[in-house]
């Protein structure tokens, strides 16, 4: 039966009968095939008309539908484990195991997580977000359960992005060593690692992958062990013959045994052979070949454009591509895009300046430089820590490396930010993308921690912007320092501020005093804000009759203005996108500390918790960091001091 196929998104819930009949995978497991074909295809269909009503991740979950009803139908879910890589690829999943009709909320504020997450659902093995950590996470669940003496089976599916990354091949090498019991499925849809899928290719797949084979393999090897070098010379030529089809030499080498590339759309041939995998001893590798976006023809055609979509909102859409996020308006520019044009200009002032991004082209904007500059950009792909040191080793040759990356992938490159680059004070700008609350992906992508790691790091120069333009002119002040700086900026658009066209840097370390409290006030209240916090901080500072001070650098903090303001006000209030543990806060109060000034000091910030998924308004309101609440923060200290 062909699959079917859309040009459009569904705007009234299709008809799915067969999928409405059960709300756990135990169901798919009497399924005939071609019922499971027919669950595909409605699967599909559904999964396009929930995601137009509620946006989200799109074209990463099309191409898993087959392979997502195939593993439910062979795994005893949930006994058996299915690991998902990343998570972006996990909505069929969410789907088959009882969460059909919440897909309508999710991303939105207190609806389902944009992930699996282990507290969701006993379907959802592992919480993830970040890429890499599925093998890791599925080898220490079938050694667990190898060292409790429990026959349970754990299969982790990764994508071939996903597989750039060094914990993917740690993870693989780890279980070829310990010849550990488990499925690892590559599921490769932008031909990254191999390109041949063909009619030879998938015959000696379904050789490989047969029971007869695995057995003959697993009962030669006994019988050849006995005999001088025949075990090697029979392994040697096996590798050889895959290799001739298939890039199965390199996890054949890591102690895998290596399947593929079959087709991960042709359902009946895949659940075999997910079956008779799932039933081989020791380490498999299954190499899929798929579609992203498979089956809506548009996503098809752009899969790094649908990667996401926003959801449908107008009657007229129906029929129509999936919404886009509109483009912000002439006078709002987004944070990225001012970093994205910034480092072209600099680029093409200075001819020392390298871009660097791990898998990060289009979020981080730079599309446009990599086409102006392509000898001077680096796609690392997933790969956070080398890229910080890559940057480091083109630091010690006189370059001056800048690298665009996000708050909370920056997380998995700490290490080498403290030992490669900060140790040794190399010059290294640090475009920090997402900073602060980052909105629907929930609590694994919020940039909530930097400032708390980066102040702790010696010698680290931190700069927050209130605006575009202090955004740009930070980027300038970073660049020229001569060691490691940051800027770290939000999400999103600024606040309409316009941004100038030179390349002027601004001063690091001092503060901007934006409005001095009224001589009537009683008590006087400084409001010491730190970057994206200036814009309700303002609110509030007129509400209050209160001094507005626009902190600028977190790090060198703007000694004097923290001593005038300490000087000058009866309570200090510091506000930031950042948790309150170790954050700018902080800082103010050790300045304090160490200068013998006695002052009140109220730290507002985000929680000493993870903040789930939601809008960054939703969220800011939430943690009482949008103007009313920090106005009613302020007024509850105020009034404690009566």
């Amino acid at each position: 039966m062909p699959m079917k196929l859309f040009d459009e998104i569904p705007r009234e819930r299709p008809a799915t009968p067969l999928l409405d009949t059960f709300d756990h995978p135990a169901a798919l497991r009497a399924m005939s095939p071609d019922q499971l074909t027919r669950l595909a295809d409605e699967l599909r269909a559904y999964l396009l008309y929930s995601v137009g009503v509620s946006g989200g991740h799109f074209g990463a979950g099309l191409g898993v539908v087959e392979l997502s009803v195939a593993l439910h139908h062979v795994y005893h879910t949930p006994h058996d484990r299915l690991v998902w890589d990343v998570g972006h690829q996990a909505y069929p999943h969410k789907v088959l195991t009882g969460r059909r009709e919440a897909m309508l909320s999710i991303r939105r504020y207190g609806g389902l997580a944009a992930f699996p997450r282990r507290a969701e659902s006993e379907y959802d093995t592992f919480g993830v977000g970040h890429s890499s950590t599925s093998i890791s996470a599925a080898l220490g669940m079938a050694l667990a359960a190898r060292a409790k003496g429990e026959a349970r089976k754990v299969c982790a599916i990764i994508g071939d992005g996903a597989l750039t990354a060094g914990m993917a091949f740690e993870a693989l090498a780890h279980a070829g060593h310990v010849n550990a019991n488990m499925l690892v499925i590559l599921n490769d849809n932008e031909m990254s690692i191999s390109e041949n899928v063909g009619g030879m290719a998938t015959y000696l797949a379904r050789i490989f992958s047969s029971p007869p084979y695995l057995k003959m393999r697993e009962e030669s090897k006994k019988v050849l062990s006995h005999l001088p070098g025949a075990l090697q010379i029979a392994k040697r030529t096996e590798e050889h013959m895959k290799g001739m089809v298939s890039p199965a030499t390199l996890f054949e080498e890591m102690g895998f045994s290596y399947t593929g590339p079959v087709d991960g759309h042709d359902l009946a041939a895949l659940t075999r052979t997910v079956d008779a995998l799932s039933r081989a001893e020791g380490p498999q590798f299954l190499h899929i070949k798929t579609c992203k976006g498979k089956g809506f023809l548009p996503a098809e055609a752009d899969p790094i454009g649908y990667h996401a979509i926003t959801k449908l909102e107008k009657p007229g859409d129906a029929g129509k591509a999936p919404a886009r996020p509109a483009p912000p308006a002439p006078a709002k520019r987004k944070y990225c895009a001012v970093f994205g044009e910034w480092l072209c200009d600099m680029a093409a002032a200075d001819p020392r300046l390298i871009g660097i991004t791990p898998a990060m082209r289009e979020g981080s904007d730079l599309v446009r430089f990599s086409q102006e500059y392509p000898e001077r950009y680096f796609d690392v792909a997933i790969a956070e820590q080398h890229a910080v040191t890559l940057a480091a080793g083109m630091a010690c040759e006189a370059a001056k490396p800048v690298v665009a990356i996000y708050s909370t992938f920056l997380q998995r490159g700490y290490d080498q930010l403290i030992h490669d680059v900060a140790v040794q004070a190399l010059d290294v700008t640090f475009a920090i993308d997402r900073a602060g609350l980052v909105g629907e992906d929930g609590p694994t992508h919020h940039g909530s921690m930097d400032l708390s790691y980066l102040r702790c790091v010696p010698g680290m120069v931190i700069l927050a912007p209130a605006d575009e333009a202090e955004c740009r002119a930070m980027l300038s002040a970073a660049y020229h320092h001569p060691g490691p700086a940051a800027v770290r900026y939000p999400r999103g658009t600024g606040p309409g501020v316009a941004v100038a066209d030179n390349l002027e840097p601004l001063e690091i370390g001092r503060a901007e005093l934006r409005r001095t409290a009224g001589g009537s006030a009683e008590p006087r209240v400084a409001l010491l804000a730190f970057g994206s916090m200036n814009g309700p901080v303002a609110q509030v500072a007129g509400a209050l009759d209160a001094t507005h001070l626009n902190m600028r650098s977190v790090c060198p903090l703007d000694r004097d203005a923290v001593l005038d303001a300490a000087a000058e006000h009866d309570l200090l209030v510091t506000v930031e996108e950042n948790v309150v543990a170790g954050g700018a806060g902080s800082a103010v109060s050790e300045l304090l500390a160490a200068e013998h000034v006695a002052a009140e000091v109220l730290h507002l910030g985000l929680p000493n918790a993870f903040v789930e998924h939601g809008t960054p308004a939703e969220l800011l309101a939430d943690c009482g960091l949008d103007a009313p609440g920090i106005e009613r923060a302020v007024r509850r200290r105020l009034a404690a001091r009566a």
